[in-house]
């Protein structure tokens, strides 16, 4: 996926929020942020990927503030108010009345999950609605692989559950505990080091994932979405060796669609922007659970 020309009004509205949770520094969040429109006047052209110019944003945020973790505090407070709300996520999963069902449920409450982000133009998420998205999660679900995921997850051996953002790995644990629940093995992936609010290791042991999982790995690297060049060759063995990967949020989407895909990839997030929006040609505020390719 490509930018689009609000993209960069995304880029630079969400730096500035998070340069100011970075440093109180006048002097160095004025840097941070003329470097960063410094980067943007090469970076930015109808070629570039909206994740892999967060990447550029979020590591230039950090070489210049010193902070490699501006998100901490508010990614301990979605872990926090998520593992609150996970026994009600649960029960509603536990509902389904056949296996495809609850997987579904649990699908669907990891897309909601995906809501759980800051500092997006138009995306104002408060933790009071998470209950109500949880209850309404299928009424906005506007594209609906989940059957055809289900079959070819369920002809499978070995999963990749690629994981998002902090507070939502709450969600996909239980995903992942369906995904067991059919025989196979799941290895989890979070990001190597701190990404905007993106999950790390510290998150899946808070989350309870590395209870669940057959195994958590990291990517090895700090990259938005994915990073074929950047990833450990841990991570790359665990991509090629599994059957289906499950890919969560809008990183994993903006990047994903730039391959040739040469397995399953299951994506599931929500449509937080309306560049990601009208690339699959949905509503924006609206969830998503394509296969691909």
């Amino acid at each position: 996926m490509k930018v689009e020309a609000e993209c960069a009004a995304c880029i630079i509205n969400r730096a500035a929020a998070e340069i100011k949770l970075a440093t109180t520094n006048p002097a160095l969040r004025f840097r941070a942020m003329m470097e960063l429109l410094h980067m943007l006047r090469r970076e930015f052209k109808p070629s570039a990927v909206p994740a892999d110019l967060g990447t550029k944003r979020d590591r230039l945020i950090k070489r210049v503030t010193g902070n490699n973790d501006p998100y901490k505090w508010s990614k301990r407070l979605c872990n926090e108010n998520a593992l609150k709300l996970l026994p009600y996520a649960r029960r509603m999963v536990e509902e389904g009345y056949t296996q495809q069902d609850r997987f579904k449920r649990a699908c669907l409450c990891a897309m909601v999950g995906n809501m759980m982000e800051f500092d997006i133009p138009g995306h104002n998420f408060t933790f009071g609605t998470l209950k109500r998205n949880l209850k309404e999660a299928s009424k906005d679900l506007v594209v609906d692989d989940t059957n055809k995921i289900y079959e070819v997850a369920k002809n499978s051996s070995k999963v990749l559950y690629l994981t998002d953002n902090a507070g939502e790995i709450v969600f996909d644990t239980l995903v992942v505990e369906q995904l067991k629940n059919m025989g196979l093995t799941v290895i989890v992936a979070v990001k190597g080091a701190p990404v905007i609010n993106d999950a790390t290791w510290e998150d899946a042991e808070v989350s309870g994932m590395t209870k669940i999982a057959d195994k958590v790995i990291t990517t090895g690297t700090d990259a938005v979405g994915l990073a074929p060049k950047e990833v450990s060759a841990e991570f790359m063995d665990a991509y090629k060796s599994a059957d289906i990967i499950f890919a969560k949020g809008m990183g994993y989407a903006e990047t994903l669609t730039e391959y040739k895909l040469e397995k399953p990839h299951a994506l599931l997030f929500r449509t937080k922007c309306e560049p990601v929006a009208n690339f699959f040609g949905v509503p924006r505020n609206k969830n998503v659970a394509k296969l691909m390719p």
